[in-house]
């Protein structure tokens, strides 16, 4: 299957976003197909959708996925763009943008593609890596502008040369379509074999696998802190906004650095409109700096009405009495 070449940058194209619960049988039937590589029935399949469904946004999605898989990035953009016009808090069609316009050379419109997807959705991992991937390229295009003024300048052409070594070892393909992301393997698929947020993670699972913490530190903080970052996708799960919001520290560093009364009632909303919420909690690993100081790093499988994602997360973490509080979230592990 013949797929497109993202001018040599390892960006990441966000596949798996709405779910097909109960959705017509033309868009699943097209989403098998397009899992399948048959992309020519697929858009048959998605445009006798959209034509009794217009606004449909998983439908829609698809389409651009489709579109770009067959190198059709000019209605690819169109789609994505209308995406982000009509649902504007969702961050993947504006990633998608990115990897299209980074396909085109247009560097700056890949940018400012990821900076909105990071404002709308800040712990989204794929645009924060996809705009460190920007940022190098432009830092390229930087180097060799200073090189043919000055080829004397070794400091440049250092510079330079790490970069390049940086993305000729990347182990990701630098396709737009590729498929086999790990985080991201269903195009819309509702089917996920993440563990539910209510399984809670055990003590001795953790210290097989996480070498960070240290062997002097009480196994009961260990555990205190699983049970604090459990019970904190639990709440969310089960939309209570109340005891969500009582896992974040009295000081906790908003996202975009905005009061918190704000940033609180911000999450009211997004809540409320994304419910029913399911948040699973993936290979939890726990590093406990001092007995009041922790950092919980997993993988985050997040999915709602509007929006599934699967994005790497830590948590720094403060102990507060006999309780453990998020004091800031992180994209990443």
């Amino acid at each position: 299957m013949k797929k497109c070449d993202i001018a040599a940058l390892p960006l990441l194209l966000a596949l798996g976003v709405f779910g097909l619960q109960a959705a017509a049988d033309d868009l699943q039937d097209a989403d098998k197909l397009f899992k399948q590589g048959d992309n020519a029935q697929a858009l048959d399949k998605v445009n006798s959708y959209l034509a009794d469904h217009p606004k449909d946004a998983k439908a829609r999605f698809l389409l651009g996925l489709i579109y770009t898989e067959q190198n059709k990035s000019a209605e690819a953009i169109k789609v994505f763009t209308a995406l982000t016009q009509d649902y504007p808090e969702l961050p993947e069609p504006y990633n998608n943008l990115a990897v299209l316009y980074a396909a085109q050379g247009q560097y700056d419109k890949a940018r400012i593609a990821l900076e909105t997807a990071i404002r709308t959705h800040p712990s989204y991992a794929i645009a924060h890596e996809n705009l460190g991937d920007i940022y190098a390229k432009l830092a390229t295009q930087a180097y060799d502008k200073a090189l043919q003024f000055d080829k004397t300048n070794t400091t440049a052409q250092t510079k330079l040369e790490l970069i390049k070594e940086l993305f000729s070892g990347s182990p990701r393909v630098a396709k737009a379509a590729a498929k086999t992301e790990a985080a991201n393997t269903d195009t819309v698929s509702a089917a996920t074999a993440s563990a539910p947020a209510s399984q809670q993670v055990k003590a001795e699972n953790l210290a097989r696998e996480n070498q960070p913490v240290a062997a002097t530190t009480p196994s009961d903080n260990v555990q205190d802190v699983l049970n604090t970052v459990n019970g904190w996708a639990q709440a969310w799960s089960e939309g209570n906004v109340t005891a969500y919001l009582a896992y974040y520290a009295p000081d906790f560093k908003t996202p975009n650095g905005e009061k918190r009364e704000l940033w609180e009632k911000s999450r009211k909303e997004r809540i409320a409109m994304s419910m029913p919420i399911q948040v699973s909690i993936i290979d939890p690993k726990v590093t406990l700096g001092d007995p009041t100081h922790a950092k919980a790093s997993f993988k985050q499988d997040y999915q709602s009405k509007i929006l599934k994602s699967t994005s790497a997360k830590t948590l720094h973490l403060v102990k507060s009495g006999d309780k453990w509080l998020i004091q800031m979230e992180q994209a990443g592990r």
